[in-house]
Parts: structure tokens; C-alpha cells; sequence
């Protein structure tokens, strides 16, 4: 994958799949210490504590669509590359996975488009509250689904164009905000 945006996503499906109801996605961008760092957080199923050591291993995989699975294996070795490390902390009340990467190194992939990605997740699962957060050194941008859909009201689905219109609009101008008014719409 050549995007981080891309680990996100599959990452994030994974949580979706385990049943979760809320995901947390956290991005924090420490310049200072050299550090980017992505955790994800559910309230899903979690890992049952034997499989735990299993997860990073692509031919391990709960799925009977196929038979590896690639994320957290690909999330693993990704950290291994960019001088980091993944760390996994599972419980029947759900699963945190955070990925500690060297900010300036060279085999950091960029974010990507991270904007359409949460776009597709809180437009793809509409009754899954997310929480998303970023932050770049002492600034922060949060964005939550379930505050939205407090103002919207039950009866007004995410997933409505108009309402899709709004959140990219939103993420698009809080991310902005956040790095000095770079571009995130594209």
C-alpha cells in the first residue's frame, strides 16, 4: 500500500467487521520527536488473547473469503521499515492498534487521501459512531459522527448525498485549518 490513508481503511474494516458500534481514529503528527503515529480503537469483538502473537502473520486469517489476511501483517511491516513498531491491546471490549512510525523516514508513505477514506467508512457504515482525530504538533482537529447526527437527527442518514457533501466539506476545512490551509479535498 503507498498511501497510510489505505492501512487506515482496511484496518478500520476490520473493526467494522468485529462488530464494533464506535471507532476512534487518531492521527498524531509529532514533528518534535519525529514521530507519526495512527491508532485505531473499537469496541468490537476484540482478539481472543491466544491469537494475539498470530495476527501479524499474513497467512493467518479468520476470513473464509481468502486466505491470508494482509492488514495488520502489512501494518507490522510497515512499522518494521520506518523505524517503528505496532502494538496491539485486545479485550473482549474491544481492540487498539497503533502504529509508531519515524515521521521524516524515507520509507514513510504519505497520508493520502485521507479525506475520501473517512468519507467511504462513516458513508459506508452509517450506524457506526466515528471519532476522528488529528494532530500536528500542538494543533488538533477532531471530527465526530455522532455529534453530527445529534444536530441532524435521527431520520437524516449520513450516507445522504447532501449530508456526504457536508462531512467531506468539514474534514476538508478542519484538516486545512490544521496544517496552514494545504489542500485535503483531492
Amino acid at each position: 500500500m503507498n498511501e497510510l490513508s489505505l492501512y487506515i481503511l482496511d484496518l478500520v474494516q476490520n473493526s467494522i467487521e468485529a462488530g464494533a458500534t464506535f471507532v476512534k481514529i487518531e492521527i498524531v503528527e509529532d514533528l518534535e520527536n519525529d514521530i507519526f503515529s495512527i491508532s485505531i480503537e473499537d469496541n468490537g469483538r476484540g482478539i481472543p488473547k491466544e491469537l494475539i502473537n498470530e495476527v501479524t502473520n499474513p497467512f493467518y486469517t479468520t476470513r473464509k473469503t481468502r486466505k491470508v489476511g494482509l492488514g495488520l501483517a502489512l501494518a507490522s511491516q510497515l512499522a518494521k521499515d520506518c523505524n517503528g513498531k505496532l502494538f496491539i491491546d485486545s479485550s473482549e471490549n474491544g481492540t487498539k492498534v497503533k502504529i509508531k512510525l519515524q515521521h521524516s523516514h524515507i520509507d514513510r508513505p504519505p497520508l493520502g487521501n485521507i479525506v475520501d477514506t473517512l468519507l467511504l467508512l462513516i458513508c459506508g457504515a452509517p450506524d457506526v459512531d466515528f471519532v476522528y482525530v488529528h494532530r500536528a504538533d500542538k494543533k488538533e482537529f477532531v471530527f465526530d459522527t455522532n455529534k453530527l447526527k445529534s444536530v441532524l437527527g435521527d431520520d437524516v442518514p449520513l450516507n445522504l448525498p447532501s449530508v456526504q457533501e457536508f462531512i467531506k466539506e468539514e474534514l476538508s476545512r478542519g484538516l486545512s485549518n490544521l496544517f496552514g490551509g494545504a489542500n485535503f479535498n483531492d
